[in-house]
């Protein structure tokens, strides 16, 4: 089907709620994906960082399609095969918390926000952080530090304070009597790739263990694996009481999570959550061989070699000539900050073959498939570059 019969169809009968550009992906492979008219892209931003074993990895399709074949999705008052082994690998990676299966990472702040409040009866407020991003639901846009993603659903959920990441004072200054956790990404995708400090990391962790509040972590970009280690808080070396997470941890299924140490995780009783696909066979099935391929691919230790070359790479393009005032990496979470908008960069990539993402106006976000090759890297980072160099982006 013709790229204009498609359009027309979304124009048609599909709510415009996205910015879509004007590219239909009719497949991919590993980093690469190809339109409806058969042109080449190379994906540095895949899926959102749901792709973080790029697109459509062998492993992970064949095992969604034996899957399908069998069992798709059974009720969860039965067991289930699949979701106990999946459960139990996310467990073992993840400090033996428990896990309670959803569909996204919304679903999984959700979650972690409902049993944070069940466990701090009557306690129930919340500290978040400013230029957060929890996800679109009503609690999660209530946790999310932005206003712009509040605006025409006010009032939001009440009992969320939002302070400064890194800043230990903003956050004791919201401390009271019915304060029942802290919530905090520890890297801050949405905001432009902003990492907490282990230092204010693990003052948190001081602050909840002193007052008998839970840390709750929203590793929905950070895990698994995109910071070097299964788990985000592994990098920082900080223990959290929650931490949710989804994204790329079934291999692009839908599937996500949050985990909870066990005796936080014992106050979940029947009927005080759940989710009908949560940890549906399909998912879980697709989760087992994401994992597997990971391992045995060693994708972790690809993101730690890769890390200091990324950082003398990305380093040549601060500068005038490029426009770019700073680079951020944090494993393979790298934020470019432009002195102007990015917009007309990002069209100007995806003319030239290369797919990104622009967030917080002039910040353009790269979130790498994990198993990446350097040379494909390479050449997406000289195609940046190149549009980085011509002077019509910055006039948008």
């Amino acid at each position: 089907m013709s790229f204009s019969r498609i359009r027309d169809q979304f124009e048609k009968h599909v709510i415009a709620n996205y910015a879509r550009f004007p590219l239909c992906v009719a497949r991919g492979e590993g980093s690469r994906v190809w339109d409806v008219e058969g042109r080449e892209y190379l994906d540095l931003f895949p899926g959102w960082g749901v792709a973080g074993l790029g697109h459509c990895h062998p492993a992970v399709a064949e095992a969604i399609a034996r899957q399908a074949g069998k069992l798709i999705h059974v009720a969860n008052h039965y067991y289930c095969e699949e979701q106990g082994e999946f459960g139990e690998i996310l467990s073992r990676r993840c400090g033996g918390r428990r896990v309670f299966f959803c569909n996204s990472g919304a679903e999984a702040n959700e979650g972690a926000i409902k049993l944070a409040r069940l466990v701090g009866q009557p306690r129930h407020k919340i500290i978040a952080m400013r230029n957060s991003f929890h996800g679109r639901t009503f609690g999660a846009i209530s946790a999310t530090g932005q206003a712009e993603y509040q605006r025409g659903f006010t009032p939001v959920v009440p009992g969320f304070s939002h302070a400064e990441v890194n800043d230990l004072a903003s956050v004791e200054a919201l401390l009271d009597s019915q304060t029942c956790a802290i919530m905090i990404e520890p890297v801050q995708g949405e905001a432009g790739v902003v990492a907490a400090a282990p230092a204010f990391l693990a003052s948190l962790r001081k602050i909840c263990d002193e007052r008998g509040l839970l840390l709750i972590f929203d590793e929905v970009q950070t895990a698994p694996c995109r910071l070097g280690e299964w788990f985000g808080h592994q990098y920082f070396k900080v223990e959290p009481d929650l931490v949710a997470t989804a994204k790329s941890i079934a291999g692009g299924m839908p599937t996500a999570a949050f985990l909870a140490r066990p005796e936080v995780a014992e106050f979940l009783k029947p009927g005080t959550h759940a989710s009908t696909f949560g940890g549906h066979s399909l998912g879980c099935a697709a989760g087992i061989a994401a994992f597997k391929a990971m391992e045995e691919e060693r994708v972790m230790d690809n993101i730690r070699t890769l890390g200091s070359w990324l950082d003398d790479r990305l380093g040549t393009l601060v500068g005038d000539e490029c426009g770019v005032k700073a680079i951020r990496r944090v494993g393979f979470m790298i934020g470019v900050e432009l002195a102007h908008p990015g917009a007309a960069l990002v069209d100007d990539c995806r003319e030239h073959g290369l797919l990104v993402n622009c967030t917080h106006r002039n910040i353009i976000r790269l979130l790498p498939a994990f198993n990446i090759e350097k040379p494909l890297l390479e050449r997406g980072l000289e195609i940046l570059a190149a549009c980085l160099k011509r002077e019509g982006w910055r006039r948008g």
